[in-house]
């Protein structure tokens, strides 16, 4: 059986940009309905929403017949953890907090095997493995893993050269919010201040020649980093969706005539 390839992965060697959306809900169902649009990509987010791993394994395996592409996020770098998400299949990890070169060297070996890293070896027990059908996993299955790291903090501006020359990591994610709170305007991402310092982060990656990401829900940002030329960007959060539109439709209701 051929190694499975990581969608995600691929369209991000691509020029067109994936716009993708965040599964907060932390149940394969709703997930699956997400999963039935025309994003690109669906965050499975493992460090804000009530997520363990059977559950992101439940949204994995909902997400696999359809277009739009997991990554999975995940609550810490805990090593442990990386192990388990790989070994149920999960081939793009985005990762937070990460704020130096070193953090990003540990997360890398955590996702390979040896003698490139210390991932542990399930063999036959992983759904990554196809059970022990995939020929030869162990020696290429790092060619489809995907590494996001996550800029969310001024140690990780100040450090963002050095984490982004990390041979290994795929892509950079920019995550406004705490950034915002890191660069002294908790709760307020539209501030001068961190859209400066957002922008000159994106800069700053793809000078390097890495690819690099943002979340954006205003469609207005959307546009913006579509322009400055960010290769996947994350327009939507399904629980806020559900809320505005329920909202919408509860104020059109009680509009008067």
């Amino acid at each position: 059986m051929d190694l499975p390839r990581n969608r995600f992965k691929q369209r991000l060697t691509g020029d067109a940009a994936q716009f993708g959306c965040w599964a907060g809900f932390g149940n394969a169902y709703a997930t699956e309905v997400l999963a039935t649009t025309d994003f690109d990509w669906l965050l499975i987010d493992g460090e804000h929403a009530p997520n363990t791993v059977p559950s992101v394994l439940a949204q994995l395996q909902a997400v696999a017949p359809y277009t739009p592409a997991p990554v999975v996020r995940l609550v810490d770098h805990d090593p442990a953890l990386i192990k388990q998400v790989l070994d149920i299949g999960a081939q793009s990890l985005m990762i937070p907090m990460v704020n130096t070169a070193a953090d990003a060297e540990s997360l890398v070996r955590a996702m390979q095997y040896p003698p490139r890293g210390s991932r542990g070896i399930g063999g036959g027990l992983t759904r990554a493995t196809r059970w022990g059908n995939v020929d030869d996993y162990l020696s290429r299955a790092h060619e489809e893993l995907c590494l996001i790291v996550q800029v969310e903090s001024r140690q990780a501006l100040d450090n963002l050269s050095a984490i982004a020359a990390v041979d290994g990591v795929d892509a950079l994610f920019i995550g406004p919010y705490d950034l915002s709170a890191g660069l002294g305007h908790p709760g307020n991402p539209g501030h001068p201040e961190v859209q400066a310092a957002i922008d000159d982060a994106i800069r700053t990656i793809q000078m390097i020649g890495k690819r690099v990401g943002v979340l954006a829900t205003d469609p207005d940002d959307a546009r913006r980093y579509h322009g400055m030329g960010c290769d996947f960007i994350a327009a939507g959060i399904d629980i806020l969706l559900l809320k505005q539109a329920a909202a919408e439709v509860l104020a059109s209701c009680r509009a008067p005539e």
